[in-house]
């Protein structure tokens, strides 16, 4: 039986465009996105080097970009909070028929931006909705690792077989599969998440 749901939160919840950072950077003269950038992204997103710490290593390497610069390319992806989906999740918290989990990769950079863009009234309506909100860059660990999920089993006491996990990237769903939970991998461009209930595998409890 599911009793507890795991959402991701951008392109679940919260609209992204996931090519606006590179397409940013292209335009302040940063060409290519290397491995080292996109590793340094993913410690970023571990919590392990500071804000500080991150901005600087692009600024470092291309001087001429300005640390506001690069702060705005970095938050082109972060887009609008539909109100549809926070009343949606608002009304499902009210039911307390499941556990609800939220487990984003994110960043601190990020988070400011999406209050910001949504405004810290509905950011708090909407963590108020959950049992725990998990916030990579708090934890210090990061999807799809698998001890992320384990984490979230062992401090919830939750069996795996019982967790419904949302997420719209497949290496996220894959993992999470592998270690006994049921996923949905949406597509946010055809998905939306107050149309859970239809999925197939809820359907069945």
């Amino acid at each position: 039986m599911i009793n507890t749901l795991i959402f991701d939160f951008g392109d679940v919840f919260i609209n992204l465009d996931k090519s606006a950072i590179e397409r940013s950077l292209n335009k302040l003269g940063i060409s290519t996105i290397t491995g080292e950038m996109i590793e340094t992204a993913k410690v970023y997103e571990k919590g392990l080097i500071s804000t500080n710490e991150f901005i600087n290593s692009f600024t470092k390497k291309f001087p001429t970009i300005t640390n506001k610069q690069f702060t705005k390319a970095w938050n082109s992806i972060i887009l609008d909070f539909p109100e549809h989906r926070l009343t949606f999740i608002e009304n499902l918290a009210s039911l307390k028929k499941y556990k609800l989990i939220l487990l984003s990769n994110t960043n601190a950079l990020h988070i400011d931006k999406v209050i910001e863009n949504m405004s810290l009234k509905r950011y708090c309506r909407f963590k108020k909705c959950f049992d725990k909100f998990y916030l990579s860059h708090e934890i210090k660990l990061r999807k799809p690792d698998h001890y992320i999920y384990e984490f979230v089993l062992n401090e919830n006491n939750l069996m795996a077989k019982n967790c419904f996990f949302i997420d719209d990237t497949k290496e996220n769903t894959d993992t999470a599969k592998k270690l006994g939970l049921l996923t949905w991998n949406n597509n946010p461009e055809k998905d939306d998440i107050i149309n859970l209930f239809n999925n197939s595998v809820l359907k069945e409890f």
